[in-house]
Formats: structure tokens, C-alpha cells, sequence
């Protein structure tokens, strides 16, 4: 079993599993102090009901047992809060691994991980439609994949485009988790910057107009013609009607006053920051980023008391990355959104792996929460010098909260 100290990391990571609703089971118990309001011990299981999926705390009292039912978001807020207030241990079982926590009396936290022992089997079928499952199945055809290469006409993935596969499944796994706090009842607007070849504009497409039949038009855009041209003669022969694609710079796109999701792959250093300074003026509801080249804190950051660290050049490089995007998520929050940083694909295939996944709040009462997040972000971005280019956008458009 590996060890790993936690501090906080450990809420997002069972934070993430509920959300997700990949949190197949937990048990928390070990009271930090009598209380008559809290019971000895709680567990939470997902149950489906008519309303949809939700997990069921069961609270095992001394004389009775009560039963409550939470949507995915506030059972993570729940479990988080149980555990930072109220228990000492806690058993999570997810798909991938069973996590076991402990806390100390100061509240740090120690997580072991070993070899998930719950199966589908066993918890029975209430969670089987949130599981990661494939949204696309290698049984039936899709046009797209089979014009694209990676599949043959009888539904087949090809053996040297497997990894691609998985890449667009777990794609389309991210928006789907999302897709139900899109507006409905209406067209959708939808941009992809730096849209590419396109793999994943075209599978964006295929789930939501073919799969879901919703609604929606979607730009792809990116600075080469020739991929540009390909793109769009593929649209036409699928008969993708509200799918187009044009030549345009991210920051100088001013077709749309407002859009519904915006994605943005691989956008090289600050043109990230533009294209989420876009998104966040237009009030998307949802906000998909795998940032690339984070180039520009690279040449900002100082710290003394980082000095071993910034002082090898590889080292700041991959510390860099993580900073820049560290506040992203920060301003992102400012903005009035809630963040996750989720692995997009495996490691080994490429060190660009990370997902920004933002969905707009609904609201908090007079912006108190945006104005702690920013408050948090000064306190992190004053601390390690930097002075990001998100910041500059939201700010010149008056879209961060004041203080």
C-alpha cells in the first residue's frame, strides 16, 4: 500500500470521485468528540432514484438510523465537510483504488491507496450510468471516426489509432459530466479554439446534435487554412449542417457576443488566457482548457524561498505549468466559476495531460464567495511574483469581482 501525505489535495480527490459520481461506496467513522448530532458513523452509497442519481447517506445513530439522499455536488460538499469537522477515518471506494483516510487531530490528513476491491456486481447497478463508461462503443460505426481514420466502416477501431480512441471517449466522458448545466430549450452556441484537425470538434458534435439532438452550432477556430479546409469539406460530407470552421486569431474573434461552451486544446501560452477571457465575457456556461507552452510565468516567478527548486531550469519549467494553471483555476473561481483539474489522458502519451473543466455558478449571495477567491489568488500570485495575462483580460473587462 503507497503512502501519500495529504493536506488538502485529499478533498479534491474524493471531492472529484462523488462529483463524478465515481465514488462506488464510503464509511466514515471515529468521532473526534461526542456529539448527539452526529452519528458514530456514516455511509454514503449511490442509489438511483426518478429524479436521477443521487448518493444516500445513511447515519447510523445510537438508536436509529436516518436516511438522506444528495445530488452528486452536495454529497462531495458533505463527505469533505463530515471529515474536516467530524471524523477521523474514512474508507472510499472507487474503481480505480480504495482509499483509506486518516486525520490527526491538527487535521492533517494521511491517504493510503491499494487495489480497488468493490465491483459493479456488488454495489449493484444505481451507479452504472455515471461510471466512466465509453460514450462512443467500438460495435457501431460512427461516420465521423470511420472519415477520420480511426475506425473501419463495420465499427472496428483500428489497432494504431486506439490511443486516439480512448483520448476522444474520455473527452467526450468530461463533457457529458457537464452537458446537463448547459441552457436548454434553445440553440446552444459552442467555439472550439485552436480547433486542429478536429477530432474532438467532430466528436463535440456527434454527442451533442447526433447522439443527444440538441440544438446547437459550433465554430472551430484555428490559423491554418489548410486545416481549416479539410475541416470543413469533412462537415459537408458528414452533413454536419451546424458545424463550420474558419481561419481567425483567438484574440481578434469577435463573431459572437455570446456562447454557451467554449473549448480551447493545446492553445499555446497566453492565447489560453484569451480564449478563457472570452468565454468568461460571454457568461459560457461551461469551460473545457487543456493548456499548453505555459510560457509566460516562466520569466516571472520569483521566490527565495523557492530558490533550489527555480534554480535548475527543467525544474521551473514543469513548476511553471503548474503555477500558471494553478491561477487559471484561481481567477476562474474569482469569475464565478467552479473548477476541476482532471487528468485527460495518460501521462505517457503526452506531458500535457491537464484539463480545466470550469461550469458557471449559479450565483452566490452579493459575490462574497468570488471576493474570498480573489482574495486567495492575490495572496498566491503576490507570493510567487507573477503577473498572468488572464488577470489583465478579466480585469480590463471589469469581469472580476471588487474588493
Amino acid at each position: 500500500m503507497d503512502k501519500q501525505e495529504e493536506t488538502t489535495a485529499w478533498e479534491q480527490t474524493i471531492g472529484e470521485a462523488a462529483e463524478r459520481g465515481e465514488l462506488l461506496q464510503a464509511s466514515m467513522s471515529g468521532l473526534r468528540r461526542s456529539s448527539d448530532e452526529v452519528a458514530p458513523r456514516t455511509v454514503v452509497r449511490p442509489v438511483k432514484l426518478k429524479s436521477g442519481f443521487r448518493y444516500q447517506f445513511e447515519s447510523h445513530h445510537k438508536t436509529k438510523v436516518l436516511h438522506e439522499n444528495l445530488d452528486p455536488e452536495a454529497a462531495a460538499a458533505r463527505i469533505v465537510l463530515l471529515m474536516k469537522e467530524h471524523y477521523r477515518q474514512a474508507i472510499f471506494k472507487t474503481p480505480e483504488a480504495d482509499l483509506q483516510l486518516l486525520l490527526n487531530k491538527k487535521g492533517k490528513a494521511a491517504l493510503l491507496r491499494k487495489p480497488a476491491t468493490a465491483k459493479m456486481a456488488e454495489i449493484g447497478t444505481a451507479s452504472h450510468d455515471r461510471m466512466k463508461k465509453r460514450v462512443l462503443e467500438g460495435s457501431a460505426p460512427a461516420p465521423f471516426l470511420v472519415e477520420l481514420g480511426i475506425m473501419t466502416a463495420e465499427g472496428r477501431v483500428k489497432a494504431d489509432k486506439q490511443d486516439k480512441y480512448r483520448q476522444i471517449n474520455r473527452f467526450l466522458e468530461m463533457v457529458n459530466d457537464v452537458a446537463d448545466q448547459l441552457p436548454e430549450g434553445r440553440e446552444l452556441k459552442i467555439v472550439d479554439f485552436g480547433c486542429g484537425k478536429s477530432y474532438l470538434t467532430f466528436a463535440l458534435y456527434h454527442l451533442l446534435a447526433v447522439e443527444q439532438k440538441r440544438s446547437i452550432s459550433v465554430i472551430g477556430l484555428d490559423l491554418k487554412e489548410d486545416v481549416i479546409a479539410f475541416c470543413s469539406s469533412l462537415a459537408d460530407r458528414l452533413g454536419y449542417e451546424s458545424l463550420r470552421f474558419q481561419v481567425g486569431d483567438i484574440g481578434r474573434f469577435g463573431e459572437l457576443s455570446a456562447a454557451d461552451m467554449v473549448v480551447t486544446l493545446h492553445a499555446c501560452d497566453t492565447a489560453t488566457d484569451a480564449a478563457l477571457a472570452k468565454a468568461v465575457g460571454w457568461d459560457a456556461s461551461v469551460i473545457l482548457s487543456v493548456p499548453c507552452c505555459q510560457h509566460e510565468a516562466f520569466g516571472q516567478i520569483r521566490s527565495g524561498e523557492l530558490a533550489p527548486l527555480l534554480g535548475h531550469g527543467l525544474l521551473k519549467e514543469r513548476f511553471a505549468a503548474l503555477a500558471t494553471d494553478a491561477a487559471r483555476t484561481a481567477l476562474l473561481e474569482a469569475a464565478g466559476y467552479r473548477t476541476q483539474v482532471l487528468e485527460f489522458i495518460d501521462p505517457e502519451h503526452t506531458p500535457k495531460n491537464l484539463m480545466i473543466r470550469a461550469v458557471r455558478r449559479k450565483g452566490s449571495p452579493s459575490g462574497k464567495l468570488e471576493k474570498e477567491k480573489l482574495l486567495e489568488y492575490r495572496r498566491y500570485r503576490d507570493s510567487l511574483n507573477l503577473d498572468p495575462a488572464l488577470e489583465r483580460e478579466l480585469a480590463a473587462a471589469g469581469r472580476l469581482p471588487s474588493l
